[in-house]
């Protein structure tokens, strides 16, 4: 009998954020930013284990109260500002592996600094891969469908050419929002990218692809959670 698929996320959390500092565990409508993945991935019924890797101990300490697993702290060459994330994927699914005989089957990559994605997104995105063989990975995104331009040794040249420049006889624009990666784990070990193969989208609006980077991104979030409470 052929074994059950098993689905991991894991969820990137290092101590030193440079931009904001302490940005994963700042609070955000009275909880901290990095609740929100651990909560929205608890709630999908598909995925068997939710894994936060950090090198910061304060940080374990908030992932494990809000449900999430701490196997282990992210050794250091594994923590700095300009390691890939793969590595950091590989090493969980490789610890699992080693310490537990767990075999990972499909990754789920989730971030902080997306607190809008919603679970069903997540399920939505497990759905695609698990129901399409020939898919091996999934990423969420938005359409743009605005004008854009090249910037060439300083002078603008148009993406588009000009004779398609009116909307509808455009190309949608798929906008990557780092909100959710999915990938199956062979695709990953082969590629060495969690985006690759035969790769899948799922739309999110606009309004919830929000990517906190700077203290404003806070602000605007922040007011968008408010509006969505007073909607329901």
């Amino acid at each position: 009998m052929k074994r059950k698929e098993n689905i991991v996320v894991i969820i990137p959390a290092r101590g030193g954020s440079k931009g904001i500092p302490g940005k994963n565990l700042k609070l955000l409508q009275n909880k901290p930013l990095l609740a929100y993945p651990i909560e929205a991935a608890l709630k999908v019924k598909d995925i068997d284990r939710v894994i936060v890797s950090t090198d910061d101990l304060e940080i374990a300490e908030t992932a494990k109260k809000y449900g999430a697993e701490i196997l282990f702290m992210r050794p250091s060459e594994l923590s700095g500002d300009m390691v890939p994330t793969t590595p950091v994927l590989q090493h969980t699914i490789d610890w699992l592996r080693e310490h537990e005989k767990f075999e990972t089957d499909i990754v789920v990559l989730l971030y902080a600094t997306s607190p809008l994605l919603a679970s069903d997104k997540i399920q939505e995105g497990i759905k695609t891969i698990k129901n399409n063989l020939e898919v091996d990975s999934v990423v969420s995104g938005c359409i743009d469908d605005k004008y854009h331009w090249k910037i060439k040794k300083g002078n603008l040249k148009r993406f588009y050419p000009l004779e398609l420049a009116p909307r509808q006889q455009m190309d949608p624009l798929f906008i990557e929002n780092g909100a959710l990666y999915i990938v199956r784990s062979k695709t990953m070990k082969e590629t060495g990218r969690y985006i690759g193969g035969r790769i899948k989208h799922i739309f999110m609006d606009a309004k919830d692809s929000w990517d906190i980077d700077e203290e404003s991104d806070f602000e605007i979030v922040e007011a968008l959670m408010k509006k969505k409470k007073n909607k329901l």
